[in-house]
C-alpha cells in the first residue's frame, strides 16, 4: 500500500503541525511536502494530495472531502499574520491588492468591505513583491504568512483582518482546517490528531528550533497569544458564518 500523501502550508503558524507529524508513528505512513495555502489547496483538488490543510476558502473547489483533524489554524482576535496594510487610514483606501498565496483572506477582505466596512474598493490581484514595491497612497494590500513579519512595521497602518472578523461576528475565524479528499481508517485519523497535538504540547522544542530563522518574532508568544489549533465549537461556527456570508457576496455579484 503505498504511503498517504500529505500537503501542509509552509508558513510559521503550520510548524506545530509540520513538527508533530514528522515526529509522529505515521511519519513513515505519509509522504509530506509543503506549500503556499493556495497550492495545498489545487493539491487536494487535482488529486496530487491525498489530506491538505486546506485554506476554507477553497473546501467548495473539493468534489468531496471529510475534515479529518481536531485542529486548524485558527484565532479568536489579532492572528498578526493576516492584514492589510496601507500608508493611509481604512477610510482614505480606494484600492486593494489581494494577496496571491491565499483564497480565504482575500475572500475575508471582500466580506468585511462588504459587509462589515461597508465600503467599495477596487480589488486587483497582486504579484510577487507587491507587499514592498506596490503599496503606497490610497493602494492598500491584503499580506498573509511570514511575509507579514517583514512589513508589519514598514506601514503606517496595519489592520488585522481576523480582529476584523471579531469585532464584526463575535466569532472566531478558522483559515485552514485539515481535509481529505479519500477515506483512511479509523486508526490512521486517531493517529494523525495525536501527531498533530504533539506538535501543539512541544511548543518550547519549535521556539528552539525557528527562533534563528525568525530573529523579528516572538514566537511563543505568536504561538500562545495570537494563533488558536484547536477546531472547537465556536470556530465551527464561525466558518459557517464565514461560508454564509462568501455565498451571500457572491450572489450579490
Amino acid at each position: 500500500m503505498g504511503k498517504i500523501r500529505v500537503s501542509i502550508v509552509s508558513y510559521l503558524n503550520s510548524k506545530p503541525f509540520l513538527f508533530g507529524l514528522q515526529s509522529s508513528i505515521i511519519a513513515d505512513q505519509i509522504e509530506l511536502t509543503t506549500d503556499i495555502p493556495s497550492k495545498v489547496a489545487s493539491k487536494l483538488t487535482l488529486g496530487q494530495s491525498d489530506i491538505g490543510l486546506i485554506p476554507v476558502g477553497a473546501l467548495n473547489d473539493l468534489q468531496t472531502y471529510n475534515i479529518i483533524g481536531d485542529y486548524c489554524i485558527g484565532a479568536y482576535g489579532n492572528v498578526r499574520t493576516v492584514v492589510l496594510i496601507s500608508d493611509v487610514p481604512l477610510n482614505e483606501v480606494k484600492t486593494i491588492l489581494l494577496d496571491h498565496e491565499s483564497r480565504t483572506s482575500v475572500l475575508l477582505a471582500r466580506i468585511l468591505a462588504r459587509f462589515y466596512w461597508k465600503k467599495k474598493f477596487e480589488f486587483r490581484p497582486a504579484f510577487p513583491g507587491y507587499e514592498i514595491n506596490s503599496v503606497s497612497g490610497t493602494t492598500a494590500g491584503v499580506v498573509i504568512g511570514d511575509r507579514v513579519f517583514k512589513v508589519e512595521k514598514r506601514y503606517k497602518y496595519t489592520l488585522d483582518l481576523s480582529e476584523e472578523w471579531v469585532r464584526y461576528t463575535g466569532l472566531p475565524f478558522v483559515f485552514a482546517v485539515w481535509a481529505a479528499n479519500k477515506n483512511v481508517s479509523e486508526q490512521f485519523r486517531d493517529n494523525f490528531n495525536r501527531a498533530l497535538e504533539y506538535g501543539i504540547k512541544n511548543i518550547s522544542e519549535i521556539v528552539a528550533a525557528e527562533k534563528n530563522n525568525y530573529p523579528e518574532v516572538d514566537i511563543r508568544d505568536y504561538y500562545l497569544t495570537n494563533l488558536s489549533f484547536a477546531l472547537d465549537d465556536p470556530k465551527k461556527e464561525g466558518m459557517k458564518r464565514f461560508v454564509e456570508l462568501a455565498e451571500l457576496l457572491n450572489s450579490d455579484k
